[in-house]
């Protein structure tokens, strides 16, 4: 059985299939990178200086004993954060459709690439002796 799951695990299929996930995980950190440090930023100072991360609706305030510690922490709905991932989400998506439309691109142009022309069949016997018949007839 170990052997069996052995030959499974390096079969090319598989190992193509986990360096995708962790190039993909790889680059989902990229983008949201990208989202949270670079995009987001600007796009919150645009519409008037919000922190995307900060945008909640709070349902319950978070408990205070006498010393001012958190007995019970706020229960919100935290759709700034919402907002963000679905950026990212986009971004992503967007990057893997312009990385699919490429490939498919570039296997049209492998296809639609003119073959050589072939070369001419060589004549059979039949019509080798048809062609001297025709040219002793001419005659």
């Amino acid at each position: 059985m170990l052997k069996e799951f052995k030959e499974f695990a390096m079969k090319g299929n598989v190992m193509d299939m986990a360096i995708g996930i962790i190039i993909g995980g790889a680059f989902g950190k990229i983008v949201a990178s990208f989202v949270a440090d670079v995009l987001m930023p600007p796009l919150g100072l645009l519409i008037g200086g919000v922190n995307f991360q900060d945008l909640k609706i709070v349902l319950t305030e978070a408990v205070l004993d006498a010393s001012g510690a958190e007995t019970a922490a706020a229960v919100s709905i935290n759709y700034g954060n919402f907002i963000q991932v679905t950026f990212d989400f986009i971004i992503i998506a967007f990057a893997i459709f312009m990385m699919v439309k490429a490939m498919n691109a570039a296997k049209k142009k492998e296809e639609a690439a003119p073959a050589a022309p072939a070369a001419p069949p060589a004549p059979s016997n039949e019509e080798v002796l048809l062609s001297e018949i025709r040219d002793l007839l001419k005659k």
